[in-house]
C-alpha cells in the first residue's frame, strides 16, 4: 500500500511537518556525524543541563520539568559510559542521539529541551568544552615534559658535547644546555595553548541559529555555571566562529614540529655513525629479519606526526575559507581534523616524555666527535681579536689557515704546538693553547644564555621557576 504524507512525516521525525519524505539512505551516511561526534557526549549533557536549568530560572520551564530533565539527561550520560547506548546515523549526530532518547525516558517533557537553542549554538559550545579540557591536558602533558627534561639537563649540565650548525660540528656545548633548548621550545607551546583557551572562553550557547531568540534568557548564568568567561557579543559570529579550533591545530602544528625536530635529532644519536645515546629499550623495535636492529620506531613516528597534524589543519582551513556567514554543514567537517590532531598530539608528547626519561648519554663517544671539525676554531678567532687587536675578519681569514694546517696535519686544533701556530700567527704565546682545549671553550661561554655550566645551572634554577612552579 503506497504512504501517505503523514505516514512519510511520521518517518522523520527531525525535520517535521516541512518534509514529506524521509532523508534518502545516501545523504544519511553522508549526513552523519554520530560515528565521530559521540565522542562529545559528556560536554553535550553538561551543556543541556546547565541550559535547562537556566530555562528554569527564568521560568521558560518549571522547576519540575528541569528536574525531569536532568534526572533523563544523567540516565543517559550513564548509558554512555557504560555502552549501554544505541547511537543512530539516522538521529545524525550526538545532540539528536540524546534528545531522542531523554523524550524516550522523560515523555514529551524532553522536546522543551530544545528551547532558545539551536545544534548551531550547542555544536559550537560542545567543541569548546571538550577542547578546553584537552588544551589543560596537553599543556600539564607539555609541562611534565619539561620537567623531565629539566632534571635531565640537571643531571649532565656539565657533560661537553658537540654542537652543530648545517649538521656539521660547529662548537662545543653541554648536554644540559642543549635539554634546555627544548624546555623553551615547549614553553613557548604551552604560552600559545593557554592564550588559545583564554580566547575560546567565551559561550556561544543563547545565540540559538544565528539571530539569538526572543526568549528572556540568562547567557551569563549559563557561562558561569560551565566555567565560560563571559558569553560571546555577537550571534552570527558565535555560531560562524571556528578559530579558536584553527588557533589550537595551529599551536599543536608548532609542538609536533619542536617534537619531530628533538626526535630527528634522537634518531641521529643513537645511530651508529653518533651512538651519543642509548634509547629505551621499551622505545625501539626490532627487524623481522635483521637480529642486530634496534629501530627507534617511537621517534620515527614522532618525526612523521607532524604531516598528519598539518594535514588537518590545513583542512579546516579549506573547509571554513569560503563559506559565508554563518553556519553551513560543511562545519560538520570540523570535528575529525580537531579530534585526530589531540589524539596525536597527546600520544607523542607522552612518548615523548617517556623516551627522555630513559635515555642514556655516551660522554665517550660525544668527547670522540668533539676531537672532529675543529670545534675550538671560534674561540681562537676570538683569541686573536682580543688579545693581538686583530680585526675579527682578518682573525677570521688566519684561523682558517690555522685549522687547513691542522686538517693537513690530520690532527685536532687543541693538539697542534705553540710553534704550528706561530708558523700562521708569529706574535701568539702560550696563552693561545688554552684557548684551544675543548673544556676551555665551553667554560668561556658565560654571556646570558650561554652554554657554559655555571649559566646552565642558573638556568635550571630559573626554568624551573619559569615553568614548574606554581
Amino acid at each position: 500500500m503506497k504512504k501517505s504524507s503523514l505516514d512519510k512525516q511520521k518517518n522523520n521525525k527531525m525535520w517535521g511537518g516541512r518534509f514529506s519524505t524521509s532523508p534518502s539512505e545516501l545523504i544519511e551516511e553522508l549526513n552523519s556525524s554520530i560515528q565521530f561526534d559521540q565522542i562529545l557526549y559528556i560536554e553535550d549533557i553538561e551543556g543541556s543541563i546547565a541550559h535547562s536549568e537556566m530555562l528554569s530560572e527564568q521560568n521558560i520551564i518549571s522547576k519540575k520539568e528541569f528536574l525531569s530533565i536532568k534526572s533523563g539527561l544523567e540516565q543517559i550520560k550513564k548509558e554512555i559510559s557504560n555502552n549501554e547506548f544505541n547511537f543512530s546515523t539516522k538521529l545524525e549526530d550526538i545532540h539528536m542521539n540524546i534528545e531522542n532518547r531523554l523524550v524516550e525516558i522523560i515523555g514529551d517533557i524532553g522536546k522543551k529541551l530544545h528551547t532558545a537553542r539551536s545544534r548551531n549554538d550547542q555544536v559550537a559550545t560542545d567543541i569548546k568544552l571538550w577542547l578546553r579540557k584537552k588544551i589543560d591536558v596537553i599543556e600539564l602533558s607539555l609541562k611534565n615534559l619539561q620537567r623531565t627534561l629539566i632534571e635531565k639537563s640537571e643531571k649532565y649540565y656539565d657533560l661537553l658535547m658537540p654542537g652543530y650548525t648545517h649538521l656539521q660540528v660547529g662548537q662545543p656545548v653541554t648536554f644540559g644546555h642543549h635539554m634546555l633548548a627544548y624546555v623553551e621550545m615547549f614553553g613557548r607551546d604551552r604560552g600559545r595553548l593557554l592564550d588559545c583557551r583564554k580566547r575560546m572562553n567565551e559561550l556561544p550557547l543563547g545565540s540559538a541559529a544565528l539571530a539569538g531568540t526572543s526568549y528572556p534568557i540568562d547567557r551569563h548564568f549559563v557561562a558561569d555555571k560551565l566555567g565560560f568567561s563571559k558569553p560571546t557579543e555577537n550571534s552570527m559570529d558565535a555560531v560562524a566562529d571556528r578559530d579558536f579550533a584553527i588557533e589550537f591545530m595551529s599551536a599543536s602544528s608548532l609542538i609536533a614540529i619542536h617534537l619531530s625536530r628533538f626526535a630527528e635529532e634522537l634518531v641521529i644519536w643513537s645511530s651508529d655513525r653518533f651512538n651519543f645515546v642509548k634509547l629505551p629499550e621499551n622505545f625501539t623495535t626490532g627487524s623481522s629479519i635483521m637480529p642486530q636492529k634496534r629501530n627507534p620506531d617511537a621517534a620515527e613516528l614522532i618525526r612523521a606526526k607532524p604531516g598528519r597534524i598539518f594535514g588537518n589543519l590545513i583542512s579546516l582551513m579549506t573547509v571554513l575559507k569560503g563559506l559565508p556567514m554563518t553556519y553551513g554543514k560543511d562545519m560538520q567537517e570540523d570535528k575529525e581534523p580537531i579530534i585526530d590532531t589531540v589524539k596525536n598530539i597527546e600520544l607523542c608528547i607522552l612518548n615523548m616524555e617517556a623516551m627522555i626519561g630513559d635515555i642514556e648519554p655516551i660522554p665517550e663517544k660525544m668527547m670522540e666527535a668533539l676531537q672532529e671539525g675543529f670545534p675550538t676554531a671560534t674561540d681562537l678567532a676570538d683569541y686573536l681579536v682580543k688579545n693581538l687587536k686583530i680585526p675579527f675578519r682578518e682573525a677570521h681569514h688566519l684561523t682558517g689557515k690555522i685549522v687547513l694546517l691542522a686538517e693537513t696535519k690530520m690532527t685536532s686544533l687543541e693538539n697542534l704546538t705553540l710553534e704550528d701556530i706561530q708558523s700562521v700567527v708569529p706574535k701568539v704565546d702560550l696563552t693561545v693553547l688554552d684557548v684551544l682545549k675543548i673544556q676551555n671553550s665551553v667554560s668561556s661561554r658565560t654571556s646570558y644564555g650561554g652554554t657554559a655550566p655555571k649559566n646552565v645551572l642558573k638556568a635550571i634554577k630559573n626554568a624551573k621557576k619559569r615553568f614548574l612552579e606554581g
